[in-house]
């Protein structure tokens, strides 16, 4: 199979190779002639090395057909599209030919001879000719002593009598019989090939020994004295019975690689017609020393006790797509060499402590695509030497079974926690499931020899509390692509996920509706080297987002709208395509950047577009023109300063707004600080005053104290020089022993106004009550407004109008309140000595202040 590959791989190459080569032309190393219509071979120079003229129409070859091209390796004529003769020494002019082409050509006349004169001919390829027996039987392959590989598939040959020349190809490593007609190979057949070693003999899909009996005591041993490195006898229709008879007939045949795919051997699902191989099927092997057996492709249902028995040098046992579904005890005894065991693709429910009992040195099991759900404790507890285990795709549900195994593949299975197993693997796969809260994700962090961990695709979205840092080195490759990752961190928990991980270097957030990177995410990721962000919702990323030794970032397929270019400059490769980018100004450095940068950019530059405006939609960035951004800042700075400006203005007006209502007191105090600096106006010269005082103070006597405290100290001339208000009131002026109702008389009408200072004491005293009555009674005959009604204390203007001296004054005229702020007593005063000295007829509407008052009325 290595071969093979290796010569699939040299086709290549040469393909790739004559590529470069224009099409029905010769560059003087190579000549491409494919499909060129020809009929035949067209001149090329002498130097040719490579000669293709396939798919042509080309009916002969001759001796006459080649120049002398003693350069020439390859001549492929295969694929022709009329019937095709090759003629006596046909290609005897290209004496250094190695590889010679005839494939898929039906080749109506092939002389005997047709091959002579090709001495180092290493490589023959006739398959799909339409060839006979008679290609094998009259010497057609004599003198090809560098011949190492014949290809004679998908012909008609129906017997092999291989004629005495084959024992002259004493270079011949490979022989392909594939897909011809070969019912049965016998020991006289093949003589010519006893004591070769070949890496192929392939006889697979002919019906071989399936189709009639056979006389296995006339036929012998078709490969003895044959040493084989791989026997390909796979879809040739053989069940157990056959199987067994001819690793009987074969037995003490050295053969490295027995190829039995495609086989009808097993009973298959339900079935019992055909029975399951046993321990007699390879029993004639034991002296092959094979050390690879393929029996993929097949119905076996169970494998019975010691099945494989004989084969003690197996080193692989590839039981792939199959229909196992038990295992026997000792299935595998007498395996102890087996290094690879491939059992995926079958049927199995169930795997029991004693099912791979005998593979001491088993090093990889494969048990992908089955239906295993329930696997025992101490199912490989045993199997000191197994460093792999591929689980993907089946029902598990629990991992309890695999704490001692290096690297374990358990994807696509029921897995909902891993957090409470105890795991030592170095590579853990485990996408596909169905994890979702972050616990198992901190738990697995703490492996300690882990460094690659997949979680693909599983239902991470939860955080249901706070495990802090791992407190392990953790993994060096961490991928969690396909999760939900936006649902945990938006709740604001579960960000210290990925502290205390210094080994870090690549980590996958992929497919995971991030909207945004959580504050200091990456931080503590010292040694992250590549991250991949694509396929999320993020908008915006900053500097801080990303760790400094960032080399790789992918933010593909996201709804990024800008980038800030200095946050790629540090990185060596990036990819930003399917983004939604608003190509404005403000997006001119990042496409000065791309157009300039030496980071690799993923990705085709036309996937970098436009999303807004609409205008530019679909446009690549490399398209956009950014002329005319220089104004544009311009009147940007213009804005923002008018911005500044508009902001300080609505500021100051705000706060000077703030300064009246809070602090409208001190205002008051500088402003009549100011007026008595400013120099006195000239003296008015009036006639005198008629009036004895400037006004009467009206209250209740239990007020006094707060009158004298309130009123008094600040307006009334005798207490302070600085007052300028000659008051009258009760306590020092009224004339003792008068008649009280008098000296109220005198007061009401020698005072230029009446000041009554209304409470609740007010509201209860009858003098007061006389004097409001005399002071009303004064208005009203000499129609002024000598009254001034000041309301102190609690009470209300419904308690006021119901009153029945107070209430009509109250209905009909404005009235002052005492201030309840502090801050407004000296505004009030102000504005009740200017009520006090005015002249002027009628009310002033002064009242309604809601100020708190300065103290209580005692």
């Amino acid at each position: 199979m290595g071969r093979q590959l290796g010569r699939a791989l040299g086709l290549l190459l040469v393909a790739g190779a004559v590529a470069a080569a224009s099409c029905c032309a010769a560059d003087g190393r190579r000549a491409l002639y494919r499909s060129c219509n020809l009929s035949q071979v067209p001149p090329v120079p002498s130097t040719t090395e490579i000669l293709l003229l396939s798919f042509n129409y080309i009916r002969a070859v001759t001796r006459a057909s080649f120049p002398l091209l003693e350069r020439l390796q390859l001549l492929e004529l295969g694929t022709q599209r009329t019937p095709f003769s090759v003629d006596r020494e046909a290609f005897r002019n290209l004496p250094n030919l190695r590889t010679l082409d005839l494939g898929n050509s039906r080749v109506d006349f092939l002389h005997p001879d047709a091959f002579q004169g090709l001495p180092h001919l290493q490589e023959l390829r006739l398959f799909a000719c339409g060839l006979s027996d008679v290609v094998l039987t009259d010497g057609y392959f004599r003198n090809l002593g560098a011949l190492s590989r014949l290809d004679l598939s998908k012909n008609q040959i129906g017997s092999l009598e291989l004629h005495a020349s084959f024992r002259e190809l004493g270079s011949l490593r490979s022989v392909d019989f594939s897909l011809n007609r070969i019912l049965a190979v016998c020991e006289q057949g093949l003589r010519p090939l006893q004591g070769k070693a070949l890496s192929l003999l392939n006889l697979a899909a002919n019906g071989l020994y399936s189709r009639a009996p056979v006389d296995w005591g006339r036929c012998g041993n078709p490969l003895r004295n044959m040493v084989l490195e791989t026997l390909d006898v796979s879809n040739n229709g053989w069940t157990a019975d056959i199987t067994g008879n001819v690793t009987r007939a074969i037995g003490g045949s050295q053969i490295s690689s027995l190829v039995l795919a495609h086989h009808i051997m097993g009973q298959g699902f339900g079935f019992r017609n055909i029975r399951d191989p046993d321990r007699s099927t390879f029993a004639g092997l034991a002296g092959s020393s094979v050390l690879q057996l393929d029996l993929s492709h097949g119905f076996v249902f169970s494998l019975n006790a010691r099945l494989f028995e004989a084969l003690g040098d197996l080193k692989l046992l590839d039981l792939a797509h199959n229909k196992i579904n038990r295992i026997a005890g000792e299935a595998f005894r007498g395996l102890g060499s087996v290094q690879v065991l491939n059992l995926s693709h079958n049927l199995l429910g169930e795997l029991y402590d004693s099912d791979f009992s005998g593979l001491a040195e088993v090093a990889y099991i494969d048990l992908q695509h089955n239906h295993i759900g329930i696997i025992q404790d101490q199912t490989f507890r045993f199997l000191g030497a197994l460093r792999t285990l591929d689980l993907r795709d089946n029902a598990l549900k629990t991992v309890s079974f695999v704490p001692g195994i290096d690297t374990v593949f358990l994807g696509n299975n029921k897995l909902e926690t891993v957090s409470h197993v105890d795991l030592t693997a170095s590579f853990l796969e485990l996408s596909d499931n169905r994890l979702e809260d972050l616990s198992d994700l901190y738990s697995l962090l703490r492996v300690p020899a882990l460094q690659v961990l997949i979680l693909n695709r599983n239902r991470l979205s939860a955080c249901r509390g706070g495990h802090g840092p791992t407190g392990s080195v953790g993994p060096e490759r961490l991928f969690l692509g396909g999760n939900m990752l936006q649902l945990a961190w938006e709740t604001g928990r579960c960000w210290d996920v990925f502290r205390g991980l210094p080994r870090l270097r690549v980590l996958h957030l992929n497919h995971n509706y991030l909207a945004a990177l959580p504050p200091g995410l990456l931080r503590d990721l010292t040694a992250l080297r590549g991250l991949d962000l694509s396929a999320n919702r993020l908008s915006t990323l900053s500097r801080g987002d990303l760790p400094a030794t960032l080399e790789v970032l992918d933010v593909s397929r996201n709804q990024l709208l800008s980038l800030d270019p200095g946050l790629l400059a540090p990185l060596r490769a990036v990819d930003l395509t399917h983004n939604k980018f608003i190509c404005s100004c403000e997006l001119r450095p990042l496409v000065r950047w791309l157009n300039r940068t030496n980071v690799t950019v993923f990705g085709s530059r036309a996937d970098m577009r436009c999303a807004y405006p609409s205008l530019l939609a679909g446009t690549p960035l490399s398209s956009v023109s950014m002329e005319g951004c220089d104004d544009e800042e311009a009147l940007r700075a213009l804005a923002f300063s008018l911005f500044i400006f508009s902001t300080v203005g609505v500021t100051l007006f705000l706060l000077a707004i703030l300064v009246a209502a809070k602090l409208r007191g001190l205002c008051f105090l500088c402003y009549k600080a100011a007026r008595r600096l400013l120099p006195a106006g000239p003296a008015e010269d009036g006639a005198p005053d008629a009036y004895q005082y400037d006004a009467y103070l009206c209250f209740s006597g239990r007020d006094f104290e707060w009158v004298q405290r309130a009123l008094l100290r600040h307006l009334d001339a005798q207490y302070s020089s600085r007052n300028r208000l000659n008051l009258c009131f009760e306590e020092r002026d009224f004339v003792p022993g008068r008649e009280h109702i008098a000296n109220i008389q005198d007061a009401v009408w020698s005072s230029r106004k009446v000041v009554c200072l209304v409470s609740r004491h007010f509201l209860r005293d009858g003098w007061c009550l006389e004097a409001f009555a005399a002071a009303r009674s004064r208005c009203a005959s000499h129609l002024d407004s000598a009254l001034v009604l000041v309301v102190v204390g609690s009470l209300s203007q419904y308690q006021l109008r119901r009153h029945p001296a107070i209430g009509g004054f109250v209905r009909q005229h404005q009235y002052l309140r005492w201030p309840e702020d502090l801050q407004d007593v000296g505004w009030f005063l102000d504005t009740l000595s200017r009520h006090i000295l005015q002249e002027q007829r009628g009310a002033r509407r002064d009242g309604g202040i809601p100020l708190r008052t300065v103290a209580a009325v005692a």
